[in-house]
């Protein structure tokens, strides 16, 4: 059976290993000074050399070589051992498979007997995130009072779920993604050395789709290469399934030329052909997010090829950076929207449908809003401020606005739709504010009015401040591109204000006291 390129690729030395030399250069200073750790905990996204890093420290704390500097020497008979996987003081430990507080307090046992060959027994623990609360528990005393023999290096790519009780007893070492050159010339030393030819611009795709891993990126070339003699661009594309990179172009040049149908074509012409359609919208928002960088004078910073770099040049000089703006974010909600799987397209298509949809008009000036909500004028319908009738000057259709606010009105679904988005802006802003806001629900839009009803007076009371509500209006009125109001009201319990009953109003106190409306006029 032929081992897979990435494992008959892994760095067998300290300096074969690229790009994480933060990490390697201080435990090539612990082994040479005698000042190894008794427990190390290795972070950092998969692929980025954690593994390989603790099994080359488990190598050079057994070495055999005299010199310390040249640690490991992979001459000696335990490194030759390691390096063949049949060295029994290395023990590696799947996590993932073993998280029960048993396999714990199994190993806790066993630690105590001495090497069978080195001087040291390291066990590597991956994927250590995935120990239950009391497999953690039965670990501590060990990870903080260990045998003088015994080393731990735990691997996590999930360093947030480590508690912190176990973080206090290890020296931690965070491995960084690797840069995209970086890659790109292990891989070209990897195909000459293998006789394997590539273009450069496949590689360069390789690369891009590893997300920043080493491994992964062998990993793809592996298959590849299986797939035939010349890795070129188009079999990239092909095998990796990032082909559909034509169909954002083409979807981009649709959006320039307002052209729905030649669009939505694109979009099924990918989905047909079997792209997903999250991964889709991502491609998206990665290709926009290219956009924005060249327009902002960033395009060093855009890892693409010589021909998707033109490309892009060109669609960036088409496209106003608002509108990259809005596409990204419009996309970016479809691509994380999980609620579509009855109809995997509806949400691409929305997104599309509301990039063609010019914006309405401008977000309300902050200083407007502060304006009690009866005194806001309402906003006039577009044909009205773009083609004022004839027998009316400037001034005279801002005095016929209240009247026209009807014709302006927002549609209920129109909110709905985006609502998730707008609860995601806002979390990034105000935490305290998202929260309340999924306690509430979208009762009805009255012209520009958007009513929120909420479950409780507590939770209304606590959402209406000025800056809660400021915050509300500016995000809802950015993501759709109308200006909007908000007004909070109780709904759903047995103190619930009708709609069109202010809540700091004398009517809203009487009904909070008990009384009940018998008649309006």
């Amino acid at each position: 059976m032929t081992q897979a390129l990435y494992r008959k690729w892994r760095p067998l030395a300290w300096d074969e290993v690229v790009s994480q030399e933060h990490v390697i250069q201080t435990l090539k200073n612990a082994v040479t000074g005698e000042r190894v750790a008794h427990a190390y905990l290795f972070s950092g996204p998969r692929g980025t050399g954690k593994t390989t890093a603790a099994r080359l420290l488990a190598k050079a704390v057994n070495c055999l070589a005299e010199d310390k500097a040249k640690r490991p020497c992979n001459q000696c008979a335990h490194c030759l051992a390691v390096n063949e996987n049949r060295f029994m003081d290395l023990i590696e430990i799947d996590a993932a498979s073993n998280t029960s507080v048993e396999d714990v307090r199994d190993l806790r046992d066993k630690i105590n007997f001495s090497p069978s060959q080195g001087k040291y027994k390291v066990y590597i623990i991956d994927e250590v995130h995935m120990l239950s609360t009391a497999a953690f528990n039965a670990l501590l005393k060990t990870l903080e009072e260990p045998p003088p023999h015994a080393i731990f290096i735990l691997a996590t790519t999930e360093i947030h779920k480590i508690p912190a009780t176990v973080l206090s007893r290890c020296q931690r070492h965070e491995f960084r993604r690797f840069p995209l050159s970086e890659i790109v010339h292990r891989l070209e030393a990897i195909c000459k050395e293998e006789n394997l030819h590539a273009d450069p611009d496949a590689l360069t795709m390789i690369a891009r789709q590893s997300a920043g891993g080493m491994r992964d990126a062998i990993s793809l070339l592996d298959q590849l290469a299986s797939s035939g003699d010349h890795i070129s661009l188009e079999l990239a594309q092909t095998v990796l399934g990032t082909a559909t990179s034509q169909s954002v172009i083409g979807l981009t040049q649709a959006i320039i030329a307002k052209e729905p149908a030649q669009g939505l074509e694109e979009l099924h012409r990918a989905l047909d052909g079997g792209a997903d359609a999250r991964a889709l919208a991502r491609q998206v928002v990665d290709y926009m997010r290219g956009l924005m960088l060249i327009q902002l004078g960033n395009g060093d910073q855009v890892e693409a090829t010589a021909d998707a770099r033109r490309q892009m040049a060109e669609h960036a000089k088409a496209l106003p950076t608002t509108d990259v703006l809005r596409i990204m974010r419009a996309f970016n909600a479809a691509a994380t929207d999980t609620r579509g799987g009855w109809q995997p397209s509806l949400g691409l298509e929305l997104a599309f449908a509301e990039m063609l949809e010019a914006p309405q008009s401008p977000p309300t000036p902050i200083a407007e809003r502060t304006e009690p909500a009866a005194t806001r004028p309402a906003l006039a319908p577009a044909a009205a401020r773009s083609a004022p009738p004839a027998s009316l000057n400037p001034a005279s259709v801002t005095e016929s606005q209240p009247a026209a606010a009807d014709a302006s009105a927002i549609p209920l679904q129109k909110i709905a739709g985006v609502w998730k988005q707008v609860a995601v802006t806002i979390k990034s802003q105000n935490p305290t504010l998202a929260g309340l806001l999924n306690s509430c629900k979208v009762l009805e839009v009255k012209g520009n009015e958007v009513v929120l009803g909420f479950t409780s007076a507590i939770l209304l009371e606590k959402f209406n401040k000025p800056e809660h509500i400021e915050l509300t209006e500016r995000v809802i009125s950015q993501t759709i591109g109308a200006r909007v109001t908000v007004q909070p009201v109780v709904s759903g319990g047995k103190n619930a204000l009708p709609a069109h009953v202010k809540p700091d109003s004398m009517v809203a106190a009487a009904l909070q006291s008990g009384g009940e409306i018998v008649d309006t006029h």
